[in-house]
């Protein structure tokens, strides 16, 4: 059922319509007739006709006027609004389905604008509202309140995986069955990752009632990254033609710089390739392709060590007069390696060749049917070894009659062989790989099969050294570590000579796993089969907009076998150590993205750009205004005489007042009055964090504030009431001590605004905690983290004094508690506050040292609120790092002695509590 499109914010003041009737009755009434008495001289007058006249009632005209002036003030108390929306909005309950993955990222705010309107209409009609974000799937859907809506809508912010959509059906399907009237509305992303057809499906199963409304432009992503042997290629997709189609895509390396751009044009086709024509060492450098203005984390494709193109040294045995094209064993390595790989080759001849090619630097040194003798080639290889590189060897005559010992397992001497005259046996395919090897989940072609071999001597630990087997069960790749390094032996030639493995693309399989081992993490590398190596624990995980940051809070390890794509749990991003990490992208390599086909449902696509709704009291007023003037006009003009003269002065002096009022900017709160929120917040003192539009980092906040709130009502006198979220775009700061401001570098810079207001706050007197939550990932003297540099455009243009790490002798640190330092849920970064003047003669003997006031402005970077947050019972809700109870104790007295630093300033500097805190310094 469509709705009007005037809707009134005080409905109940339109009954005031009703006494319209009885002013139309009293506006009728005229004065009482004199009252006569008879007067003899009156008689003269008898006979005599008036020439003027007193009408017997008000004249239809000007009642009519009066009646509509007041009709018009009546409909301008009732605050109508005019919202284009209202004619959509229906009558029932309306559901708010929000797509909020990593595709409606780069119009993600144009999605909670139309859900905002679309919402408060609805609210504003007396409809029962809710919301479903499908990332919450697990979540009941419950309804809300008008005041509600915006912080929820606030508090959403995209994830950076494509959750599935279906998921959410449950809670869905639990609030039709309250509300069997309900109308949904689906804010989609118009991508069908996430399974939207089937989604779509199922909605139109459960109501009639569904409309879709997209912004209409798809979404444009990075399906991997290939490093070829003269460029990166980079594969693009988009999921409709109507996204653009020409841009840019950056490689940034570790530290955020970037090193390259790439020009790319989609033209009418939905896949497309960039390719940075760049020297191997900086390819090698990349950290990270972005597509140049789309914020997300799908545009964003994180690059690990599998991806770096490896240099593999290639030595063989062969004599020169049959290393010859299709038959020396280096033609079918070179072959299978160039692809992934830069391959060099042993040519001078008056040099050892091992010695020589290990003076390249390879990742990979692979000997053909190479025996290797003690001496300066064994040394040189175990010197490789032990700095971390891959020995890949492959089986020959030389190596089954040589005695070396730099194989996974001891040989036996000699060969097997298969299929000829002396053998009984027929020539073996490859067994399908275990669960645990490197080479698991390659098919094994049937025509791949094995003549010769040498074999390995059984002993008990051959089982967790075999990689790959022939079918009768004898192993055909055994490895094992050595040192920090990796040895891998095939058991067979790398020519045709023994198996027509070399022939195959499984050959080029197994080849790149192994290379890639050479950037592996070490306890990856020598990972036995069947077992799993250690997990990798998250080290920085991308937002929904594709920012790196901190991991959420529920972000668990992957294995080293990992290969999907991001999800709740293992959100895209760098892995394991920070020297070899591993990276978990939003999408597949070579993933293509498709249109999402929304079956029966209502579609309208492009309607996200909105008017807002239009407050009709701007005009409804001016027009009562201009009619009550039109009336005093009147009624001076049959007044006539002086008293019109007069009249007309008081209508010009209320013409010109009424022009004034309504040449003023409109608002909906007068500047500086005080709403309800300011007023409450100015009754108590509390805590307040700024909303950054991150619903993790939010609730961290509020919940760490809580926490610390908490904490102080039971260890000191303050009792401060429960802190508050404020926008400083919007909200007035006055009434809070300190502010604290977690940092998010995928946001959006605030509006000037706010940097104005944060400005004049510190200014006043205020203190605002900068936490940049990035203590993990800085380093002294190194590039600045996203974090940072974030901050640094914040604070642009804004009077910030000169900064100094706390010291030990600040009254910072001796407040409440004697600290040496302040910690959060990491115990390793720096806190920043105003610097001190230079101790002088007269700060000898005091026990803290300070400034004439509180600094106005403490940047820190570890993660205090996480460390602060805690359940009611007082249960913390995130690990510290390191961790310990004494870590988390310390962070709570990091906390108290801010809250206490912000509320009683210096007097703790003041040498009239010198004698107290001394005793203390020396208990």
């Amino acid at each position: 059922m469509l709705g009007l499109p005037l809707a009134f914010a005080a409905p109940a003041v339109l009954a005031a319509l009703v006494g319209l009737a009885a002013l139309y009755f009293l506006l009728r009434v005229t004065p009482p007739r004199p009252r006569q008495a008879l007067f003899p001289p009156l008689r003269l007058l008898i006979g005599l006709d008036p020439k003027d006249t007193e009408p017997a009632r008000t004249p239809w005209p000007i009642l009519a006027l009066r009646l509509a002036i007041g009709a018009l003030i009546i409909l301008a108390m009732a605050e109508p609004l005019w919202n284009s929306l209202a004619g959509l909005a229906g009558s029932g309950p309306l559901l708010v389905v929000i797509d909020d993955g990593w595709a409606a990222a780069p119009a993600f705010e144009k999605r909670i604008d139309y859900a905002r309107q679309r919402l408060q209409a609805a609210a504003r009609a007396g409809r029962v509202v809710a919301i479903k974000p499908l990332s919450q799937a697990a979540e009941a859907v419950a309804p809300l309140d008008m005041a509600e809506i915006e912080g929820h809508l606030r508090s959403l912010a995209p994830v950076p995986y494509a959750p599935a959509r279906e998921t959410a059906l449950p809670a869905i399907e639990q609030f039709l069955a309250r509300e069997p009237k309900t109308e949904i509305l689906w804010i989609a992303d118009g991508v069908e990752l996430g399974g939207a057809s089937g989604f779509a499906a199922r909605l139109a199963a459960l109501t009639r009632s569904v409309e879709v409304v997209t912004d209409g432009t798809g979404a444009r992503a990075v399906a991997g990254v290939d490093n070829e042997a003269g460029a990166l290629a980079v594969r693009l997709t988009r999921s409709d033609r109507l996204a653009l189609a020409k841009g840019q895509v950056r490689a940034l390396d570790s530290q955020g710089r970037e090193v390259g751009r790439a020009p790319f044009d989609f033209g009418d086709n939905l896949l497309t390739d960039a390719r940075f024509d760049l020297p191997v060492e900086v390819r090698n450098d990349i950290s990270r392709i972005v597509i140049d203005g789309d914020r997300s984390a799908g545009a964003t494709w994180l690059v690990d060590e599998r991806s770096r193109r490896r240099r593999v040294a290639i030595a063989s045995g062969a004599s020169a007069d049959v290393a010859q094209p299709l038959l020396a064993p280096n033609y079918y390595l070179k072959r299978a390696l160039e692809p992934f790989a830069d391959v060099s080759e042993w040519h001078d001849s008056s040099s050892d060749p091992i010695v020589s090619l290990l003076a390249e630097k390879p990742s990979v040194l692979a000997l053909a049917d190479m025996s290797v003798a003690p001496g300066p080639e064994r040394d040189a290889i175990l010197q490789f070894l032990d700095q971390g590189g891959v020995l890949l060897r492959f089986a020959g005559t030389r190596l089954a009659a040589g005695d070396d010992d730099l194989t996974p397992s001891e040989l036996r001497r000699g060969g097997r062989l298969l299929g000829g005259a002396l053998s009984w046996e027929t020539p073996k395919h490859i067994a399908p790989f275990e669960a645990g090897s490197p080479f698991f989940g390659l098919a094994a072609p049937e025509e791949v099969t094995v003549s010769r071999q040498v074999l390995a001597e059984p002993d008990a630990a051959l089982a967790d050294k075999v990689w790959a087997r022939l079918g009768d069960g004898t192993p055909l790749v055994t490895a094992g570590p050595r040192g920090k390094g990796l040895i891998v032996l095939f058991h067979v030639t790398a020519d045709t000579t023994w198996s027509n493995l070399p022939l195959s693309g499984l050959f080029v399989d197994m080849l790149r796993r192994i290379v890639a081992k050479a950037g592996a993490p070490a306890a990856a590398a020598k990972a036995k089969p069947g077992e799993r190596a250690a997990s990798l624990a998250p080290w920085r995980t991308l937002s929904g907009f594709g920012v790196l940051g901190p991991p959420p809070a529920q972000a668990q390890p992957i294995g080293d076998d990992f290969s999907g794509v991001g999800d709740p749990l293992h959100p895209p991003g760098f892995y394991g150590a920070q020297e070899s990490l591993s990276a978990v992208n939003a999408l597949a390599q070579g993933q293509v993205l498709a249109r999402a086909d929304y079956g029966p449902l209502t579609v309208r696509e492009g309607a996200l750009a909105i008017a807002p709704p239009i407050d009709l009291r701007r005009w409804l007023l001016p027009a009562a205004l201009i009619g009550l003037m039109i009336d005093a006009l009147i009624s001076a003009l049959l007044a006539g005489g002086a008293g019109f003269r007069r009249r007309s002065a008081v209508a010009a002096v209320a013409c010109a007042l009424a022009i004034g009022a309504f040449s003023m900017p409109h608002s909906s709160r007068a500047a500086g009055a005080a709403g309800p929120h300011d007023m409450d917040a100015a009754l108590s003192t509390r805590l307040a964090y700024v909303m950054t539009g991150d619903a993790a980092v939010d609730e961290t906040s509020k919940e760490g504030l809580a926490g610390l709130t908490r904490v102080l009502a039971s260890r000191t006198s303050a009792e401060l009431a429960e802190p508050i979220a404020v926008n400083p775009a919007r909200d007035e700061l006055a009434f809070y001590p300190l502010i604290y401001w977690p940092i998010v570098a995928g946001q959006s810079q605030p509006q000037p605004e706010a940097r104005t207001r944060i400005a004049a706050y510190m200014k006043n007197g205020g203190t605002v905690v900068f936490d940049t939550r990035d203590a993990l990932v800085s380093h002294p003297g190194g590039a600045p983290t996203e974090e940072a540099l974030w901050l640094r455009a914040l604070l642009a243009g804004v009077d910030v004094p000169e900064l100094e790490p706390v010291p030990r002798d600040h009254v910072l640190t001796k407040t409440f508690y004697l600290l040496d330092r302040l910690v959060g849920r990491t115990a390793v970064g720096q806190t920043w506050i105003e610097a001190l003047p230079p101790a002088d003669s007269n700060d000898k003997g005091r026990p803290a040292r300070a400034g004439d006031g509180v600094s106005p402005i403490i940047i820190a970077s570890d993660d205090l609120a996480a460390a602060w947050a805690s359940d009611a019972e007082g249960g913390p809700l995130y690990p510290l790092i390191p961790g310990g109870p004494r870590q988390r104790e310390l962070a709570f007295r990091s906390g108290i002695n801010l809250v206490m630093y912000t509320l009683t300033g210096n007097y703790k500097a003041d040498q009239v509590h010198a004698k107290d805190i001394i005793e203390r310094l020396t208990r």
